[in-house]
Formats: C-alpha cells, sequence, structure tokens
C-alpha cells in the first residue's frame, strides 16, 4: 500500500497500475481523493497521505510523503481509531490560521507491513506481545491456540489483516536471529520458480552473437574485490600510453529486462544485505554470481566508461560510455593488491606483470585524485564493523575494517565512473548528500565543547570541521567524533533531480557501478542506453516514474542497512547473556538522551545502554559491568564501574 500511496503523490500511469492496486485507485478516485489528467492519476491537491506519528493527548503529526512537503498536525485522531504508524489517506484544513493541518478520512493500512511477534508468560498467562515494544500485538487468538505455543515462540504477522503468517521458532536459538530481522521487512533468500528458471535459461556468452558490442577482451581487465566476494561488478584497465582508464561495470540490464520476473523481484528487493556469514543477493545466483559476474577468464557483457584523464589538472578530459565485451584476465582480492604495494607479491607471468605495472601507474593517479578531492570533500575515518560467527551463529570474534591502499584505487575509479554517469542526464536518479543544517551544526558544536574541544567557526563549513578533525585525532577519538560530524549530517539519498553531494564534494554524483547488488544502478545504465539509443520510449518508461522510485529505493536502503546493524545487534545481545556480572573496557559515546557505551575490549563494537554512569562524560574510557540483557529487543544494560584514568 505504501508503494502506491508513493506513486500517486508524484503521479501514477495507468499502465503502471498492477491488477492488486486497480481496485484501490479505483476506490480513491470515486471519493474524489485523487484526479486523473489523461493517462496520469495524482492525488488531489486537498489530500496527502502519509504515516501518523506518536500519538499524544489524541493529536499527532502526519509524516506526509513526498519530498519538501511540511508535516500535518492532526487533532482529532482518537474518534477515527488511528494508531501510531498507520498509513492513512487526509484532508487538508485550509484557510486555518498557524500549523498546516489536516483529517483523517480514511486508514488504508499499516507502513510497517510486517513486524515481529512473541510468547510471553505474564502472571502465569500467555499473550502475544510485539518483539520490540511488548504491547498486545491485536490479534484475535485462543486461549487453546495460545496454549499449543510454547514461551518464547515467534512468529512473523501481517499487519495489514492481523494475521500470523507463520512461526519462526523460538527466542531461544540462537538461528532464529536471522529470520527476525528478515522477517519484519519480508527480505527473503529464495527466488520463485519462474524467476529461477528464467535466469537459468541464458547461455553462456557468445561474443559472435554481439556484433554491435565493443570488443575490448585483449585489454588486461583485472577484478579486485574482497576474498568472500563471488559478484564482481567492476573490472578496471589503465592504458599508460593514451592515459585512458576503462571502467568495466557488468552489464546487467542485457539479462534483466523491465516488467519482467527478475526485474519485479529485483525493484522489490533493490539492494542485496550482508549478514556475517552470508548474503541474501539481489539478483537469483545464477546471475549474480555468474553470467553477470565478471569472472576471470570468460567473456562477458559490460558497460563500459572508458575515461581519458588530464595528467595535468587531473580532470576527465573527454569520456565515453558502450556496450562492450570484456575477458577479465585475473580476479584479486584486496589483500593480495595491498601485498604487491608492500613488495610481498611479485607476478607470476606475462600477464600479471602488464596488470601489476599499469596499477602501479594508476595508483599515483588515484592518490593524486584522493588528495585533490579531500580538498573540496571530506575525510571520516568511521570504521565499519566486521564480525565473524561460527556455525550456530554465535560470535567468535570482531573488528573493524580499515581502508588499504587497493581499497582506495578502486573507490576513486568508481568514483570517477560515477561522476561521468552523473553528468549524462538532467533528470534521472542522482545520489544526494545535502548539508547539515544551521540547527544540527550548533548541537553538535556545543556538545564537543562539552568534551573540551575548542570550536572555532571559520569561513567556510569545511575549515571548521578540519580543525574539529585535527583536534580529535590530538585527543585520540578521531572515530568517535567523525561518527558525530557524520550524525548530524543530512542522510544520503537518491532523487530524480541533482543537488550535489556534501560530504563528497561533487557537484553531481550518482551510482553506477554496482548493479548487480543495487537497482539504482540498474535504472542508471537504462537511462544512459536510452540517451544513447535516442530511445525516447524506454528513455520515457525509466523517467515516468522516477520520483516514487527514487524515494522507494531509498527506502528499500534503509531497510537493507536495518537488517544487517540489528542482525549484529542480536549477536551482540547473545554474547553478553553468557557473560552477566562480568566487566568490559567500553567507550561513551553518548550522553543525551540515553547514556551509552561501545565494547572496547579483546571484542568490539557491542553497544551498551548505561544505567549507572558514575558522573563519565563524553568519550570516556570506561569499565562496564553487563547488568541485564534483553534477546528480544537486542539490548545490553550495564553500569559503570570505574573511569579509566587517561595518560
Amino acid at each position: 500500500m505504501k508503494s502506491l500511496l508513493i506513486r500517486l503523490t508524484h503521479g501514477l500511469d495507468e499502465q503502471d497500475i498492477a491488477k492488486d492496486e486497480l481496485e484501490y485507485v479505483n476506490d480513491f478516485f470515486a471519493k474524489e481523493y485523487i484526479t486523473k489528467k489523461d493517462t496520469l492519476y495524482k492525488f488531489n491537491s486537498k489530500y496527502r497521505a502519509g504515516t501518523l506519528g506518536l500519538i499524544q493527548n489524541g493529536t499527532a503529526y502526519l509524516n506526509v510523503i513526498g519530498e519538501y512537503v511540511h508535516d500535518l498536525y492532526i487533532e482529532d485522531v482518537e474518534s477515527t481509531k488511528a494508531t501510531e504508524g498507520d498509513l492513512v489517506i487526509v484532508q487538508r484544513l485550509l484557510g486555518k490560521r498557524g500549523t498546516p493541518s489536516g483529517k483523517i478520512v480514511e486508514i488504508v493500512g499499516r507502513a510497517q507491513t510486517y513486524s515481529v511477534a512473541y510468547i510471553v508468560v505474564k502472571e502465569g498467562r500467555k499473550s502475544l506481545v510485539d518483539l520490540k515494544t511488548d504491547f498486545p500485538i491485536g490479534i484475535e487468538i485462543s486461549p487453546q491456540e495460545l496454549n499449543s505455543y510454547n514461551q518464547g515462540d515467534v512468529f512473523k504477522i501481517n499487519n495489514q489483516d492481523l494475521t500470523i503468517m507463520e512461526c519462526l521458532g523460538n527466542i531461544k536459538d540462537p538461528l532464529i536471529d536471522e529470520k527476525i530481522v528478515l522477517a519484519q521487512f519480508n527480505k527473503h533468500d529464495a527466488f520463485s520458480e519462474e524467476v529461477l528458471e528464467l535466469s537459468r535459461s541464458f547461455k553462456e556468452v557468445d561474443a559472435s552473437l554481439y556484433p554491435k558490442r565493443v570488443d575490448l577482451r585483449k585489454l588486461p581487465f583485472c577484478t579486485i574485490d574482497p576474498v568472500t566476494a563471488k559478484d564482481f561488478d567492476d573490472a578496471i584497465c589503465y592504458d599508460e600510453e593514451t592515459t585512458t582508464l576503462y571502467v568495466a561495470i557488468a552489464d546487467v540490464s542485457e539479462y534483466v529486462t523491465p516488467f519482467g520476473a527478475i526485474d519485479n523481484e529485483a525493484i522489490y528487493r533493490s539492494f542485496s544485505i550482508y549478514l556475517p556469514h552470508r548474503s541474501i543477493p539481489m539478483l537469483p545466483r545464477e546471475l549474480s554470481e555468474t553470467l553477470c559476474s565478471l569472472q576471470p577468464h570468460k567473456d562477458r557483457l559490460a558497460y563500459v566508461f572508458e575515461m581519458k584523464l588530464d595528467l595535468g589538472t587531473l580532470e576527465v578530459s573527454s569520456s565515453k560510455v558502450y556496450e562492450a565485451i570484456i575477458h577479465s584476465q585475473r580476479r584479486f582480492n584486496y589483500e593480495e593488491i595491498d601485498a604487491y604495494f608492500e613488495g610481498a607479491l611479485q607476478p607470476k607471468n606475462v600477464s600479471e606483470e602488464i596488470i601489476f605495472a599499469s596499477i602501479d601507474k594508476l595508483r599515483v593517479i588515484t592518490d593524486a585524485l584522493r588528495e585533490k578531492r579531500l580538498k573540496v570533500g571530506y575525510n571520516f575515518r568511521s570504521h565499519e564493523l566486521e564480525m565473524f560467527i561460527d556455525e550456530q551463529t554465535n560470535i567468535v570474534s570482531t573488528t573493524y575494517a580499515e581502508e588499504t591502499p587497493s581499497h582506495a584505487l578502486i573507490e576513486d575509479c568508481m568514483l570517477l565512473a560515477n561522476k561521468e554517469a552523473a553528468k549524462r542526464f538532467k533528470k534521472g536518479i542522482f545520489r544526494i548528500h545535502e548539508p547539515p543544517s544551521q540547527m544540527k551544526l550548533q548541537n553538535l558544536y556545543q556538545e564537543l565543547a562539552g568534551i573540551g574541544m575548542f570550536i572555532d567557526i571559520k569561513k567556510s563549513l569545511k575549515e571548521t570541521i578540519e580543525q574539529m578533525q585535527k583536534q580529535a585525532a590530538e585527543m585520540g577519538i578521531s572515530s568517535e567524533v567523525d561518527t558525530l560530524i557524520i550524525q548530524s549530517q543530512m542522510q544520503a539519498r537518491y532523487a530524480p533531480i541533482n543537488a550535489g553531494h556534501f560530504g563528497l564534494g561533487f557537484e553531481e554524483y550518482t551510482h553506477f557501478t554496482s548493479p548487480i547488488r543495487r537497482y539504482s544502478d540498474l535504472i542508471v545504465h537504462r537511462l544512459l542506453k536510452a540517451i544513447a539509443n535516442k530511445d525516447t520510449e524506454q528513455g520515457s518508461y525509466v523517467l515516468r516514474n522516477i520520483e516514487s522510485l527514487c524515494m522507494s529505493v531509498s527506502e528499500k536502503e534503509r531497510e537493507a542497512a536495518t537488517v544487517e546493524v540489528e542482525f549484529m545487534a542480536r549477536k551482540f545481545a547473545r554474547w553478553a547473556n553468557e557473560h552477566l556480572g562480568e566487566v568490559f573496557q567500553a567507550r561513551v559515546t553518548a550522553t543525551d538522551p540515553f547514556f551509552k557505551a561501545e565494547l572496547h575490549d579483546t571484542l568490539q563494537g557491542a553497544r551498551f545502554l548505561i544505567i549507572h554512569s558514575m558522573n563519565a562524560t563524553l568519550f570516556d574510557d570506561v569499565k562496564v559491568r553487563i547488568d541485564k540483557v534483553d534477546i528480544a529487543k537486542a539490548k545490553i544494560y550495564g553500569s559503570v564501574v570505574a573511569i579509566i584514568e587517561k595518560d
């Protein structure tokens, strides 16, 4: 339902209405919630759709769907029987002074379509409650049925019709954590037989069938990825003689066509999800790990940016993008390339000699590109946590990943291609990142001043942030301060109109380089092909619902990130439950509105809610005792038992 409301907010062409949506569209049209102009359905200006926020004293704010739209104040919520999280249609109350307001005319569903509940026993009675809130789930269930379940049994719930979809297992079982985090957003690993059958129908690449593609098979392409990767999105090749960088990207759009079964599933998923022990791919593995993956020693279809570099200005002097066939000569992992840079790995054959020589030349360029980029963009040093788990999905160890020279080389190659892609259209899918608001900056300055940092407001925000980072480095809290700076900013998202990328310092930017794992990139490929072929029909399809698509993909990105973060939180909670009463070293990461600390011990990254703080302050290193663990909510509660003196 939310997807339908988003598209009706921006305008929904009648040919894009799904069969199961037609009844709702006709009903809304009859009630005059929406209007129709030519073939386009759109909300009447008198009406808005959105999600109902926290209800207090019978009033609430409606989080209105759409960009740059004010939330609406809803006065009489109780009479409508609407609850927090409901998807509602509201009639705007025009002509009233003060805060923009409206009244609920219809409840059309729940913003969160799915949730997870479990059986608890209170005062000798079993009840089914929401896993995150402990509130009753609202499902009619007989005492006899309740008694057939055990305490801690966990269920996936359909919030639209308040029904139990399936029993996931019991909360005591560590293996259920994955099922819980996936169920809340209806994520799943399995593909339908129709999708799998179509994926298996594609044959290995036969170059003779693609005479119009540019044949780049003689160029020494290579891929550089994590050691565990199977889906190789990108390959690179640098020609020193012509100072030309080739960035070849898997040509997913050749296999995944609009409106097909694979495309429908891909847009539903929108992103691959990466858990510590496995991935849940956007595309079937028959494509993502084989035909679409730029595997070594195999002909593969690619969409290639050929960029001639001006080594004096470090700018792309000219570029072109085209469909090609490549033949990657070597698959490297990051560790191998770093070992080569350190002199610990030597080429094994002539092919590797050529590749390593070109990578040496390319590294000089990407290092210079990075230095130039950071003069206008930002270098935030927040680290990505890596978790390692055993067969029962219990934690073995954790570590913070650090960027190495090989990561930096690939990153700057991809940034170049993404920038060049964004220059080729005025409307499409841009990756935008807006600068922080003055209010958020003031809150940041006050928080850092509270720990003794001198905040000198410079003429430019970049200068101000860089001097804050310099102080943080001197105090040994670079990562923590960078995290606070990031939290003060707007969240990066997808948008149909360019607004620049604050963090990178780019005037225009998009995502072009990962179509195997991001749907946004697949759309950009389709758009660039339509532009190149002057295919107005294809271009029209790509752009027709672009506003809704950008909003939907941004939401799916947040869902995927939530799944990944919550899975690790559940693993940490189970670990903490085995260490109740024990004391560990941690660092205070927040004091307002809640006191929090992060584990900085042999195990790293677990987050504690601190009950007793002993007057510790932000970024103090402390000893924390684990007092209580809520497995269901994945919360760890502790008390500061000592403040570690700074050297």
